[in-house]
């Protein structure tokens, strides 16, 4: 079940993350020109480079249609997010941040497929001389700390229902007739003085 607990925290982490994630890639945009020329901002290991990339993670691309297979398959994810989302009982935190942190990057890199045919605005770009990770931006990094912290908490999820499981059938089943015979009557009282 949904909760304001839950939605007062969703919201504002989807909100901030979507915004700081198309704000810097309007940054990026405007001053890391030309494309793909590195500029250091920590030595040669961590540089902003301006790169689009037009399919998914880590330069994944099926060709022309790539952006609006992708467009499509985070639409599909983005569903069933928010049925894991109305599925977070109330108070969940870390739940609830890990989904807010997914749908967030989700809908950054959905805004770029759509407004660019170019596709992703991708700028931070890491690594040790010519050993780089793949260019990311802010969207990616929320999607990657929302995913596993979601994976965390769905495998502890699964723990404790398969504990719970294991417990329920370890129980001694009791018949209703042997808790009435142990029961005092409701009309008796019992003195504990």
């Amino acid at each position: 079940m949904r909760s304001r607990s839950n939605a007062s925290l969703f919201w504002p982490i989807l909100f901030v993350v979507v915004l700081v994630d198309v704000i810097t890639k309007a940054v990026a945009e405007r001053l890391l020109l030309p494309r793909g020329l590195p500029h250091e901002v920590i030595g040669n290991t961590l540089r902003f480079t301006l790169v689009y990339n037009p399919g998914a993670a880590f330069g994944l691309n099926l060709g022309p249609q790539s952006r609006w297979i992708f467009a499509g398959l985070t639409l599909v994810a983005l569903v069933i997010l928010g049925r894991l989302y109305r599925g977070t009982r109330l108070g969940h935190t870390t739940r609830t941040v890990a989904l807010a942190l997914v749908c967030a990057g989700a809908l950054g890199n959905l805004f770029d497929r759509v407004r660019s045919f170019f596709g992703v605005v991708d700028f931070i770009d890491v690594g040790l001389g010519d050993a780089r990770w793949p260019t990311f931006n802010v969207a990616d990094m929320a999607v990657s700390v929302g995913a596993a912290l979601l994976a965390w908490v769905l495998w502890q999820e699964d723990r404790e229902a398969r504990n719970d499981e294991a417990l329920a059938l370890a129980a001694p089943s009791v018949s209703p007739a042997v808790v009435a015979s142990v029961s005092p009557p409701a009309s008796e009282s019992v003195d504990v003085a």
